[in-house]
């Protein structure tokens, strides 16, 4: 089995910060992709941003400058820095892993429960 478990959501004023954290446990191989995604209320689920194993990231528009993440290969964890925060990041946020359980495994996507992050203006 394979566990995502996410931490740090929470209620913050506009113009703050939260940083979340996500752990992946269990049996795998390799993990290739660690992203952070999120669903507002009423709208669909976009990403938020990505990291990859080699180390690329890339972002979506609304969070460029603002959210960072970053991730440890060696733990298995993925941070998403979230500074500068907006009404309109309100959501619920999930962390997703693309991963392996073994060398020449099919590639599997596990998501985890999700947490909530409450900007108030």
């Amino acid at each position: 089995q394979v566990q995502l478990v996410e931490s740090g959501g929470g209620l913050v004023q506009a113009g703050g910060s939260l940083r979340l954290s996500c752990a992946a446990s269990g049996s795998f191989f390799s993990i290739n992709v660690m992203s952070w995604y999120r669903r507002a209320p009423g709208k669909q689920r976009e990403l938020v941003a990505a990291a990859t194993r080699g180390g690329s990231t890339n972002y979506a528009d609304s969070v460029k400058g603002r959210f960072t993440i970053s991730r440890d290969n060696a733990k298995n964890t993925v941070d998403l820095q979230m500074n500068t925060l907006k009404p309109e990041d309100t959501a619920v946020y999930y962390c997703y892993a693309a991963l392996r359980r073994g060398g020449m495994a099919p590639q599997e996507q596990h998501w985890g429960q999700g947490t909530q992050v409450t900007v108030s203006s």
